[in-house]
């Protein structure tokens, strides 16, 4: 099989002798082999493991992405975000655990915005208001 991971700066594995690959969806882990169904899922932020001719084991952490299976050969994987290496306790413990940190300052900002979004609401609503209206909904 063909595997291709490419993030929006590069591509990162770009590989024509895969024996089997390894991924993780919302769903669980699961296996793609030469012959594979076509299919298109969404992973999560993961390790992808796959075997190459040489049968030596290879490793990338992605952050979560998009994986496609053409025609049982080729399997493409656009993620935001990956990290190759050959030793998966080093990808384990640094990447996966940079990647969950990025998602959690990503929710606090979402979070913050939110914040800083209803306060300006709040503020036009005061402006808006008649002067001596005591807030009871009575815009005239």
């Amino acid at each position: 099989m063909k595997l291709r991971i490419t993030t929006p700066l590069s591509v990162v594995v770009d590989d024509d002798h895969v024996r089997s690959l390894r991924a993780e969806d919302a769903s669980g882990s699961f296996g793609v082999m030469p012959g594979h169904a076509d299919f298109l899922t969404s992973l999560a932020v993961s390790v992808v493991r796959w075997t190459a001719a040489d049968g030596k084991p290879h490793y990338c952490a992605v952050r979560r992405g998009v994986l496609t299976v053409l025609g049982g050969q080729t399997v493409a994987i656009a993620t935001r975000e990956a990290v190759c290496g050959d030793d998966l306790a080093t990808l384990d413990q640094d990447v996966l655990q940079r990647f969950r940190a990025d998602l959690d300052t990503q929710r606090v900002e979402q979070v913050e915005s939110a914040r800083l979004q209803l306060n300006a609401v709040r503020q036009l609503m005061r402006h808006l208001r008649p002067h001596g209206a005591t807030g009871t909904g009575n815009y005239q």
